[in-house]
C-alpha cells in the first residue's frame, strides 16, 4: 500500500472522527437520562433523583465540552484535505450542516447554562424545561448529522450540475431511503451505551457498597430502559440490514465475505477474507442461514462481491470483522438483560457478584459497539463519498502534498491524546467522588456560593462521599 496524501488524509479523518463519535454516543443518550431525572425529581420529590441529577449534569458538562473541542475542527479538514469533497456537495451538504447549528446547537448552548448553573436561580419548571430542550438539541444535531451522512450513502433529490450537487428537492436531500433506518439504529445504539455507564457505575459503586440507594435506582432504571431498547436495535438492525441490501449490496456482501452470488447463503461465523485470491480462508459457516436474516427467506439471493469490478469493491476484511464485533457486542448485550432479570427474579440483582461484575465490565461495550458500526458504515461505502456518484480519490485536495498531511495528522494524534487522556481522568475522579457530593455542592443555600464552574465537584475529596454514605446507611 503507497503512502500518499489520500490514504494519509483518509487515516486523519478515521482518527478524528473516531474519537469525537465517541461523546455524542454518550451525551445525546445521557442528556436525555438527565431530563428524565430532572422530570421524575420534579413530579415525585425523592432527593435521590436530585442526587442523581445533579451528579450526571456535571459529567455531562465535562463531556459535552470534550465534544466541542474534539469536534469543532473537523469542519476544518474539509477545507484542507477534502476540498473536491467540497466544492462539489458545499450546497448539499453546507445547508444540512448550516441547519445542525441554527436549530441544535444555539438550542444547546441557549439551555446548557440554565442547566449547568440555574437550580438556585429559576423554577424548578424552567430547570425542568432546560433540561429537556439539552436533550432535544442533541437529539436534532443527531437528525441533521445523519441526514448529511444519509445522502452520502444513499444519494437523491438532486441535480449535478457542472459538476457540482444541488439540490432540487430539500425533503428528497434529507429524507432519503436510508435515513429512518440510521436515524433509529444510530440514536438507539447512543441511548443504549449511556444505559449500559449507567449501568456500569451503579454496579462499580454496589460492590464497594457505596451510594447504595442512588445506585439501585441507577440499576433499575438502567435494565428497565435496556430490556427495552436492546431487543428494540436488533429489530431495528435488521430492518437496516433489508435496506443495505436494497441499496448497497456491495456492502451487505463485504459484510458477509461473500463472492459468489447465490441462493440459500450460509451465515459465515468467522473466516479469513482473501480480497486478492476472492475467497475466504479458514471459513466457518451455518448452512442457508445466511439468506434468512439477510432476505427474510431460506431461499433468498444474494449478491456476491464478484459483480462488482474490484476497484469497486469496499475492503472487505475490514468491513467483515466489523460486522461481527458489532454483533457480537450485541449479543453480549442481550445476555446481560437477560442475566440481570435472572437475578431480578431470584432476589439477588443487587448483590450477585458475577452480575455486578459483568455489569461493571460492559460498561465500555456500547462506544465499541459504536465504533465497530460506524466502521462497516463508512468503510463499506467505500470506494465512494457520495454513493456510486462521487469516488474518495477525486474528493481529496489536488494540492496536498504527504508531507503536509503527515505534520498535521502527528499534530491532531497529540493534541487528540492530550485532550481525551486529560478528559478520562477528570472523569473517573468525578465518578470516584459519588452523586451524594455532586448534589450538596449544586445545592448550596448560600446565595454568594453560587457555583462558578461545572466541575466543581471534582475539588471534593472522594473520602468525604464515603463519610457522607456510611451516615446515610446508618
Amino acid at each position: 500500500m503507497d503512502v500518499d496524501a489520500l490514504l494519509l488524509s483518509r487515516i486523519q479523518f478515521v482518527w478524528v472522527v473516531a474519537w469525537h463519535i465517541l461523546l455524542p454516543a454518550f451525551t445525546v443518550g445521557l442528556s436525555c437520562y438527565i431530563a428524565t431525572l430532572e422530570t421524575l425529581w420534579w413530579v415525585k420529590k425523592d432527593p435521590i433523583y436530585l442526587r442523581l441529577s445533579s451528579f450526571w449534569i456535571k459529567i455531562f458538562a465535562v463531556s459535552f465540552g470534550m465534544g466541542v473541542v474534539s469536534g469543532i475542527v473537523m469542519p476544518f479538514q474539509f477545507g484542507t484535505n477534502w476540498s473536491r469533497f467540497s466544492e462539489q456537495t458545499m450546497d448539499v451538504v453546507g445547508a444540512l450542516m448550516a441547519y445542525e447549528v441554527l436549530t441544535a446547537f444555539f438550542l444547546e448552548a441557549a439551555f446548557l447554562g440554565v442547566l449547568l448553573f440555574g437550580r438556585k436561580l429559576v423554577p424548578q419548571w424552567a430547570h425542568v424545561f432546560a433540561a429537556v430542550m439539552v436533550a432535544l438539541g442533541t437529539l436534532l444535531s443527531s437528525f441533521w448529522i445523519l441526514a448529511v451522512n444519509s445522502w452520502m450513502q444513499t444519494p437523491q433529490g438532486h441535480e449535478v450540475v457542472d459538476g457540482r450537487f444541488v439540490p432540487v428537492d430539500m425533503l428528497s436531500v434529507m429524507f432519503t431511503p436510508s435515513f429512518p433506518y440510521r436515524l433509529a439504529h444510530t440514536v438507539v445504539a447512543f441511548v443504549v451505551t449511556t444505559a449500559f455507564v449507567v449501568l456500569g457505575v451503579a454496579a462499580g459503586y454496589l460492590r464497594q457498597g457505596r451510594h447504595v440507594a442512588e445506585s439501585r435506582t441507577m440499576v433499575k432504571m438502567a435494565l428497565g430502559f435496556l430490556s427495552i431498547m436492546v431487543p428494540l436495535q436488533v429489530l431495528i438492525g435488521d430492518l437496516h440490514g433489508l435496506n443495505t441490501l436494497e441499496h448497497q449490496p456491495a456492502k451487505v456482501a463485504a459484510m458477509e465475505g461473500l463472492w459468489e452470488t447465490q441462493r440459500r447463503v450460509p451465515a459465515s461465523l468467522f473466516a479469513i477474507p482473501d480480497e486478492e485470491a476472492e475467497t475466504n480462508r479458514f471459513e466457518i459457516a451455518i448452512p442457508a442461514l445466511g439468506s434468512l436474516y439477510l432476505t427474510h427467506d431460506w431461499d433468498g439471493e444474494v449478491k456476491g462481491l464478484k459483480e462488482w469490478p474490484r476497484e469497486d469493491r469496499p475492503p472487505v476484511a475490514i468491513v467483515y470483522f466489523a460486522f461481527r464485533v458489532m454483533v457480537g457486542i450485541g449479543m453480549l448485550m442481550l445476555a446481560l438483560v437477560v442475566w440481570g432479570w435472572v437475578q431480578h427474579w431470584r432476589g439477588r440483582l443487587y448483590d450477585s457478584p458475577g452480575f455486578l461484575a459483568a455489569a461493571r465490565w460492559m460498561t465500555p461495550a456500547g462506544f465499541v459497539a459504536v465504533l465497530a458500526g460506524w466502521t462497516v458504515t463508512e468503510v463499506g461505502r467505500q470506494p465512494w463519498t457520495v454513493y456510486g456518484l462521487l469516488r474518495t480519490a477525486d474528493s481529496v485536495t489536488p494540492s496536498l502534498t504527504t508531507a503536509d498531511v503527515s505534520l498535521s495528522l502527528a499534530g491532531y494524534v497529540v493534541a487528540y491524546l492530550v485532550i481525551f487522556s486529560g478528559g478520562f481522568t477528570l472523569l473517573r475522579r468525578m465518578v470516584r467522588t459519588g452523586p451524594q457530593v455532586a448534589e450538596q455542592d449544586e445545592g448550596r443555600e448560600d446565595p454568594e456560593a453560587r457555583p462558578a464552574r461545572p466541575l466543581s465537584a471534582v475539588t471534593q475529596a472522594p473520602s468525604a462521599s464515603r463519610h457522607e454514605e456510611g451516615g446515610h446507611a446508618a
